[in-house]
């Protein structure tokens, strides 16, 4: 058979069961969107920029059970994606990155977008592929898709050459891809009996979850039913346990944690950590209280005890590790919540929320407010994404996130500029279910354009924008150490033409009296098929607690010279000015 590299790799995206790719078309790439165009199955999606597109895919595979197809140019298309792609790469995010590349067959130098792509994507992938024939093209698609499926997962770039795209070449036969093995270990002899026994005869047994345990929902569920355990996650895994259980307490479990955690866990003495690396956000700037015993289950080798000691670990991918676990801590008594933490849980929990609710916003919006007032709209399986910034833990802290997938944020590379793309994409593999961002200021500015792309596919996304003129969460950080704002104060954008100009209606939250009113009228509107721009005066002032844990443990790690020098600047400048 005789076929063109373009057509081979449209028909292995068509039988890896790919509905999207995203992306801009150049002149590396017109004869796979040509190919893609006549596809009855994918869409090919047109960005405004290639950061967006790579954002997207990003949230395709965090919200179905797709994998994210980038389809760019290389080098400049390549580049700018390069963000998305990272965010995929540390958070463990599959995604399967395809690139044209320059002619292999004219012996020229000095090409258009002629560079070492390979070398370039290399730091930021499991794995890079370039194309060298025709009969390599659907066998390296496949051979792509597995590798960033499997084992931790996580992005994968193809370069497929301009030539091979447009010529013909001879092939054998047409694959069939093989179906994935996910979890190829055997788990370990004796590793979950004596971490069951752990458990049971723990003084408190608490369970961490990453996004690494999201499939093995309902067996934490059982474990701490089991063994009465309080259950924290991580921000990226805010999803892997649901929040209306009465052993779940929120992100993180230390001084960085909401008081439901921090109180749940001050007597933990061994601690199951699933799917979690243990990193710094997840640890409130590893500000986490070590308890005496870890048992640490993930799937990537390199994170087993990487910050943390573990007792007992256990490399292996999440869902038969505690499959297992919770079989056979079934067939034991378990053990009584001798120290009454459910109760300790829910009356911390009704605390804090009492105690955003009656802080004085004045003329702003109350984040207690406005968070009780989105939960109390959105349906049960809604989708919420975040951004990076103040706006994150605050949703972290006060959202209840009930729906497994149904929370995403970037999380270790922290890049801003991820939810009004990624929204987009969840709402495109999820049309029936409402998606709401969450987004601050800052964040909106880097990526708003982006809003077309839901405009032109009646994609009904609301975007919360948390409006308050600053890059807060970092403008705080400046506040307590410097008392100045440096480079953190935004230029004004009016939102109401804004969204005029992008095809999005605009909604106007100005005090805690407009709230409920605002989010129910937006949610309305979206339900039509029309992005929306809610435009939230929120009230940043006083501060989550991740922001205050963080704060404080990365002064206390400072030598006493460094500190007292920071605090003394601090306060002088408080009284000069």
């Amino acid at each position: 058979m005789q076929k063109t590299g373009a057509w081979l790799f449209r028909n292995a995206l068509e039988a890896l069961g790919v509905r999207h790719t995203f992306g801009i078309p150049g002149v590396h790439t017109t004869e796979i969107y040509d190919e893609l165009n006549m596809s009855n199955q994918i869409r090919p999606m047109l960005v405004t920029h290639e950061g967006g597109a790579s954002f997207m895919a990003d949230a395709v595979s965090r919200t179905s059970e797709q994998i994210g197809v980038l389809v760019v140019v290389p080098a400049a298309g390549l580049t700018h994606a390069m963000s998305g792609i990272g965010e995929a790469f540390l958070d463990g995010i599959p995604m399967l990155v395809v690139s044209g590349g320059v002619r292999t067959d004219t012996g020229h130098k000095y090409q258009l977008h002629d560079m070492d792509m390979q070398a370039l994507m290399a730091p930021l992938t499991k794995k890079t592929f370039k194309v060298e024939s025709h009969d390599q093209v659907m066998p390296i698609i496949f051979e792509a898709y597995e590798t960033a499926m499997t084992g931790e997962p996580g992005p994968v770039y193809v370069e497929l050459p301009v030539n091979i795209q447009f010529t013909k070449g001879k092939i054998s036969e047409i694959p069939e891809p093989k179906p994935l093995t996910l979890c190829k270990k055997a788990l370990p002899d004796g590793a979950i009996k004596d971490a069951a026994e752990l458990l049971l005869n723990a003084r408190q047994p608490g369970l961490f979850l990453g996004w690494g345990a999201m499939a093995a929902r309902d067996s934490a569920v059982a474990i701490a039913d089991s063994i009465n355990a309080p259950v924290a996650t991580s921000l990226q895994g805010l999803a892997a346990f649901p929040h209306d259980h009465p052993m779940h307490v929120g992100m993180g479990y230390g001084p960085a944690a909401v008081p439901a955690a921090e109180a749940a866990f001050a007597d933990c003495d061994v601690l199951l950590a699933v799917g979690v690396r243990f990193g710094e956000i997840a640890t409130g700037s590893f500000s986490l209280p070590v308890p005496e015993k870890i048992i640490h289950v993930d799937i990537n080798p390199e994170a087993l005890g990487a910050n943390y000691t573990a007792e007992i670990a256990i490399e292996a991918d999440a869902k038969p590790a505690l499959d297992a676990l919770a079989d056979v801590l079934s067939k034991s008594k378990g053990r009584e919540d001798t120290n009454n933490v459910a109760n300790l849980i829910v009356q911390n929990k009704t605390d804090y929320l009492t105690e955003w609710l009656d802080h004085d916003s004045g003329n702003k919006v109350n984040p207690g407010v406005f968070f009780s007032s989105l939960d109390k709209a959105l349906n049960d399986d809604a989708i919420v994404l975040t951004d990076d910034g103040n706006h994150t833990f605050l949703a972290a802290e006060l959202m209840p996130i009930r729906g497994k997938r149904h929370f995403i944020s970037p999380t270790d590379f922290n890049c801003m500029g991820y939810c009004v793309p990624a929204a987009i994409a969840a709402k495109l593999e999820n049309r029936e279910k409402q998606v709401v961002g969450i987004v601050g200021d800052g964040a909106f500015l880097m990526t708003a354009m982006e809003i077309l792309t839901a405009t032109s596919d009646s994609l009904g996304v609301v975007y919360f924008v948390f409006s308050d003129g600053e890059l807060s969460q970092i403008a705080q950080a400046q506040d307590v150490p410097y008392s100045r704002k440096i480079c953190t104060v935004l230029p004004t954008l009016k939102y109401a033409p804004f969204a005029e100009s992008v095809g999005a209606a605009y909604v106007n939250i100005a005090t805690n009296n407009y709230a409920e009113l605002g989010i129910i009228q937006a949610i309305n509107l979206a339900s039509k098929g029309q992005p929306v721009v809610v435009e939230v005066n929120i009230d940043y002032d006083k501060k989550t607690r991740f922001t205050k844990g963080a704060l404080k443990a990365n002064l206390d790690r400072f030598d006493f010279a460094t500190k007292m020098r920071f605090i003394g600047r601090a306060l002088l400048r408080k009284i000069t000015g």
